[in-house]
């Protein structure tokens, strides 16, 4: 007989229960952080606080102190992935991954010219990799230190997106966090040589780009792939056609209700091409207002019901959840429990108010 929800519950609910659980956010036994990473294949890593929290949310009894060893022992690389949106990439999925969805240098270098610098992309590319190559990780400031010694002279974003124009080649990824700031590093240093820029077997890679990413987001469609790799249409419809055997098995939602705490720009949010299943429309703004903004959600069964925010100290965190609506009466329990186990992530009691 199939579970209560299947037999109750609208065609929305259940794919979002099965979107939930091909995100693996009811933490399934077994998986640590490379192979969440690379179940996922690229995770939401623009925001330094956030990558962590959507780790944590998705693996049991995992610790901030896990996520930064994988890292520092380049289990795990933070990199200009998909959409030229930095990603988490598990190292051994680079070689194929990184070459198949590297972007065009022409935003960078448009967004060069608008801060004023004037630079030919090979000589920027030049110097950036002259300037990591074997100095270990790099702050932003110290980069730009050493590019304007080399005669090329950028303040913030500017060395940002010099950066990029060199890591496009693959010649730069980004190196462990510092005082919560990003550091830069040559590829070849971190990883022992740079990352490839061309695919050996550009159809063997799109049927591995669609298998894997139907693995982590199914209900999916081509255009979902599209969306979240940043490739032509055509080449996800192309690869989506690949053989039977290569496809993933359907997941079996369950009918044990899943509630997690997500961060802001969690893959669940941002995976597919539309978010009305995940935020539906009457709440949508207050999780993506806009800006490039994705705030933290509090799911239920994989939908969004408030968002949640966190003041943390030293001693403590206090995690404050407002509900979009009244809370089905077993949800905040369930809540508590999700918040202390965020305390157990950071190593710090944390405490919950559910705003009125």
């Amino acid at each position: 007989m199939p579970p209560e929800w299947a037999q109750t519950g609208t065609v929305s609910d259940k794919i979002r229960r099965l979107r939930a659980r091909a995100q693996l956010l009811h933490r399934p036994q077994g998986g640590g952080v490379v192979e969440v990473v690379r179940h996922l294949l690229a995770v939401q890593a623009q925001d330094i606080a956030s990558f962590p929290l959507a780790l944590r949310a998705r693996v049991a009894d995992l610790t901030a102190a896990d996520v930064t060893a994988a890292r520092h022992a380049r289990e795990i690389v933070r990199c200009w992935g998909p959409r030229g949106t930095l990603h988490l990439i598990a190292a051994e999925d680079l070689p194929w991954l990184f070459p198949l969805v590297r972007t065009a240098p022409a935003g960078s270098l448009r967004r060069l010219r608008q801060l004023g610098v004037e630079a030919d992309p090979g000589e920027a590319v030049r110097l950036v990799a002259a300037a990591l190559a074997g100095q270990g990780p790099l702050g932003k400031a110290e980069l730009g230190e050493r590019l304007a010694r080399a005669g090329l002279a950028a303040e913030g974003q500017a060395i940002v997106h010099l950066a990029m124009l060199a890591a496009r080649e693959g010649l730069v990824v980004l190196g462990p966090d510092r005082a919560g700031k990003a550091t830069y590093v040559h590829a070849a240093d971190w990883l022992g040589e740079p990352l490839p820029t061309t695919v050996t077997d550009r159809d063997a890679a799109l049927r591995e780009l669609a298998r894997r990413y139907r693995r982590a987001h199914d209900p999916a469609e081509p255009a979902d792939l599209a969306s979240w790799s940043g490739l032509p249409l055509g080449d996800a419809e192309r690869a989506w056609r690949g053989p039977a055997e290569e496809r993933p098995r359907p997941i079996a939602a369950e009918s044990v209700r899943v509630v997690r705490l997500v961060p802001g720009y969690d893959e669940y949010l941002l995976g597919w091409r539309t978010r009305e299943l995940s935020v539906p429309e009457p709440h949508r703004a207050l999780i993506h207002p806009g800006g490039g903004i994705i705030r933290p959600a509090l799911l239920v069964d994989g939908k969004a019901v408030g968002t949640w925010r966190t003041r943390r100290t030293p001693r403590h965190i206090d995690v404050t959840v407002e509900p979009f609506e009244r809370l089905p009466v077993d949800v905040p329990d369930t809540v508590d429990e999700e918040v202390t186990d965020l305390g157990r992530f950071f190593g710090l009691p944390a405490k919950l108010t559910i705003a009125s």
